[in-house]
């Protein structure tokens, strides 16, 4: 099994919410963007929440944008062994530092895990510092994750109320 790492956080001193993917895929990986796939809903679903047209966008003016928005972007593993981007075929795994980074983010008053597995081992990496945020399970934007858009979209836009 190829042994694959995450990629730095996207944030800044203003970010209010902190969006946690489990571990980028291949493809992500081989790009070194957040979310390349094409077929994940990532961008899409963020476009429709910030009524900004993410994806038209480059990648960089989408980092950007999140900021801007005061979304910030990390993983909750930070290295793991993993044939393929199944979030199932993760092997011994290693959290990144989620305590620390959320606390050096005066602003941040939410933590939104992208997709069960991301949202497992992030509640399990901060411990007991996840009482002192918003705590929002997303389905995932994966395609794997085979849930109607219109499902995830609903659940996504939850994510407005903490940007208000």
């Amino acid at each position: 099994m190829t042994r694959k790492r995450s990629f730095p956080p996207v944030v800044d001193q203003q970010v209010r919410i902190l969006i946690l993917g489990s571990l980028p895929g291949n493809v992500s990986l081989a790009h070194s963007q957040y979310y390349a796939h094409p077929q994940n809903r990532f961008w899409k679903l963020l476009a429709q929440v910030t009524a900004v047209d993410l994806p038209a966008l480059p990648y960089p003016e989408r980092l950007q944008t999140l900021l801007a928005k005061h979304i910030g972007l990390w993983d909750v593993v930070a290295e793991a062994r993993r044939d393929g981007s199944l979030d199932s075929n993760i092997r011994d795994h290693v959290h990144n530092d989620l305590p620390s980074l959320a606390a050096s983010l005066p602003q941040l008053t939410a933590i939104a895990f992208n997709g069960g597995t991301a949202a497992r081992l992030g509640l399990k990496a901060l411990g007991q510092q996840a009482e002192r945020y918003r705590i929002i399970q997303l389905p995932s934007s994966s395609p794997a994750y085979t849930r109607p858009y219109a499902e995830k979209l609903a659940a996504w836009l939850a994510l407005q109320d903490c940007l208000a």
